[in-house]
């Protein structure tokens, strides 16, 4: 019977066995690990069972699941995946047992907390991106919210309550305006037929009625605006990041991995299904102001993890610029642009988790993350340094790597009708080369000035068994990204058409 709602148990799961943590005594850590690293890696076993049987040439939703919940009101348990949702479901499961075995060292109280914590956030995530009901979906939007504060605010840094109220107010704030704007378009759809509904398919039918003309009061502009500004916080689209680099500094180095790794692609996938999808009209009045923004933050980002002295602190800003390149091609809107936009979510969670990852190794032997304190760190940790090289040629896109295919896709596929914007992301691409690359030179080439780091270890066994899998995926898109890119081109081109 499980077999037949495999999306259910990968959503689900994760939350009912963090209720069966609740009953395991907490002085027991080693239990509570060995429990949620198990349970995370069993989901995603199962999560690849959803991409073994997915059919690529179906562009619709597949593995879909409805049960009534609140019948009165149209409101329904509705789930599916289509091509687009199917890698960010198989990118979340993958990080969940990652930062679990990361986070297995760790040496700190209220471990079985954190491993609740992190099973919670894991359903708000997976049921963000294959909700098929507009009610459902903000259900999940707001689960993860509430988790991913008390991993900053509990676990954080010196100034994680600052970080923590700073995100949840943000996010809070634009999840308020999209939950009316949800409102509005379920009210909209009685008007139109005298039946309520919150269906993500229903509303495919009737939100492009919504009228864009008359100005900026109009309703099809103010419900686009309303979830383009809860979405926007989310990537973060510049001007509205300021968030981030506080949480990305403040979080301990698994919330990092989870927020850069797949919480800001829940803002991306949105402005794709939601945005996209239900007000094409309103799309194409608000599509310049989005690519101005995207091509701000592309640069912007850039400028700015450059002079950064944290390297925590560069890499956060650097998820500005990639994503700015995702909202590119997103708003190009071709085939491929989006495609590369897609896999660029995926690369950027790949990429970027494995540079915080590797930080967070970094930090837990010298318990500083500033670039001056370092310098030489080839000559004593060779392999670690073999493999930060590795993830950094990814993430600024050298050819046979993942990022290449990405940034690639989305270029070609904007440039014969935005030229322009396209020249000034390619910009972007330098500065990211010079700034990781300078980065790296600082921090392992050079003399060895610091004599404590004469002592450093190089990464042990069970640190390379957290990137290995992160390893092999970087390098697998990069030489064969059409196992990625099939999947998704039916759902893609179906979207694109409505």
């Amino acid at each position: 019977m499980l077999k037949d709602h495999l999306l259910t148990v990968v959503t689900l799961g994760p939350t009912v066995f963090a209720i069966i943590l609740l009953f395991i005594p907490m002085q027991y850590k080693r239990v509570h690990r060995v429990v949620t690293l198990t349970v995370t890696t069993l989901m995603f076993a199962v999560s690849t069972g959803l991409w073994a049987r997915f059919d690529p040439d179906d562009p619709g939703f597949q593995f879909v699941d409805q049960f009534p919940w609140v019948p009165q009101f149209g409101i329904t348990f509705h789930i599916g995946v289509d091509g687009i949702s199917l890698l960010l479901v198989l990118l979340t499961t993958l990080l969940l047992p990652v930062v679990v075995l990361a986070a297995w060292s760790l040496n700190i109280e209220h471990i079985k907390s954190l491993h609740i914590t992190f099973l919670l956030l894991t359903t708000g995530m997976i049921g963000t991106f294959v909700s098929l009901d507009l009610f459902l979906f903000y259900i999940f939007w707001e689960i993860t919210l509430i988790p991913m504060y008390f991993i900053i605010g509990v676990w954080g840094g010196p100034r994680r309550i600052y970080a923590a109220v700073k995100f949840f107010i943000f996010t809070m704030a634009g999840s308020v305006l999209m939950l009316v704007a949800i409102l509005y378009l379920a009210w909209f759809h009685h008007e139109q037929t005298g039946a309520w509904s919150y269906d993500y398919i229903d509303l495919l039918t009737t939100a492009p009625l919504l009228p864009i003309g008359g100005g900026l009061s109009a309703p099809g502009l103010l419900v686009f605006a309303a979830f383009a500004l809860a979405f926007a916080i989310k990537v973060p689209l510049f001007p509205l990041h300021t968030w981030l680099p506080d949480a990305h500094v403040e979080a301990p180095t698994t919330g990092s991995v989870i927020l850069a790794g797949v919480l800001l692609k829940m803002g991306t996938y949105g402005f794709l299904r939601f945005n996209r999808a239900l007000l094409p009209d309103a799309w194409d009045v608000f599509a310049p102001f989005l690519m101005v923004l995207a091509v701000i933050g592309i640069v912007y980002g850039a400028l700015i993890a450059m002079v950064q002295p944290d390297i925590k602190k560069l890499v956060a800003y650097s998820s500005v610029s990639h994503l700015g390149f995702v909202v590119l091609g997103l708003v190009a809107g071709t085939q491929a642009s989006t495609q590369g936009a897609i896999l660029q979510m995926v690369n950027h969670g790949l990429t970027t988790g494995a540079l915080f990852l590797m930080v967070g190794m970094l930090y837990e032997r010298t318990y500083t993350r500033l670039i001056e304190r370092y310098g030489g760190l080839a000559s004593v940790m060779p392999v670690y340094t073999a493999i930060f090289l590795l993830v950094t040629l990814g993430s600024i896109g050298l050819p046979g790597l993942n990022g290449f295919i990405g940034e690639f896709l989305i270029l070609a596929g904007a440039w014969a009708e935005h030229p322009v914007a396209v020249a000034i992301a390619g910009l972007g691409i330098i500065l990211g080369a010079v700034y990781m690359l300078w980065m790296v030179q600082r921090v392992f080439w050079g003399p060895l000035d610091i004599r404590a780091n004469e002592a450093l270890p190089d990464v042990n066994l069970r640190e390379i068994f957290v990137v290995a899998p992160l390893i092999v995926l970087i390098i697998w898109i990069g030489v064969h990204p059409n196992t990625f890119l099939e999947p998704m081109e039916a759902s893609v081109r179906l979207l694109l058409t409505r």
